[in-house]
């Protein structure tokens, strides 16, 4: 079992590195630009160029069945699934089968309303309960997966 971050933007690095170590779980940081890592033998920063999407690439071709994507990015967490992988938002949000496909139309309906300029901004800030449901709904779904569940 091993962590790939999405790493461009990703709030919640940092917590991942603290709940990988407690679990001794490698960690993969994926970015199109170099991004300061802990220099620790578990963590590995790889740098991938190319198109916008090439880390998601990387992470898609590269992870494995029980592996997490740690990721905001609903079409890479849809590829994660589909290659028996899981994945989790950084407010904690489990993506599954079951909530996926609704994502996926919700992000395709406010791009539309972004492009027609109904929708402005991003989402908001992480506070500090942010983190701590991603850290709570990180160690969940490690239980689960070491449940086999």
């Amino acid at each position: 079992m091993e962590i790939y971050i999405d790493a461009d933007g990703c709030p919640v690095k940092d917590e991942t590195y603290r709940v990988a170590a407690r679990h001794q779980m490698n960690v993969f940081v994926v970015a199109n630009k170099n991004i300061q890592i802990p220099l620790h033998p578990t963590i590995t920063m790889k740098v991938v160029s190319g198109n916008p999407d090439a880390a998601d690439d990387w992470i898609a071709e590269n992870i494995k069945p029980k592996d997490i994507c740690i990721t905001a990015d609903i079409p890479l967490a849809d590829r994660c699934l589909k290659a028996s992988a899981r994945a989790i938002g950084p407010r904690g949000d489990e993506w599954t089968e079951d909530n996926i496909g609704d994502a996926l139309a919700t992000r395709e309906l406010m791009k539309t309303l972004r492009e027609m300029g109904e929708v402005r901004g991003g989402p908001a800030p992480m506070s500090p309960r942010d983190k701590s449901a991603y850290l709570s709904g990180l160690e969940q779904l490690i239980q689960k997966i070491k449940r086999g569940k």
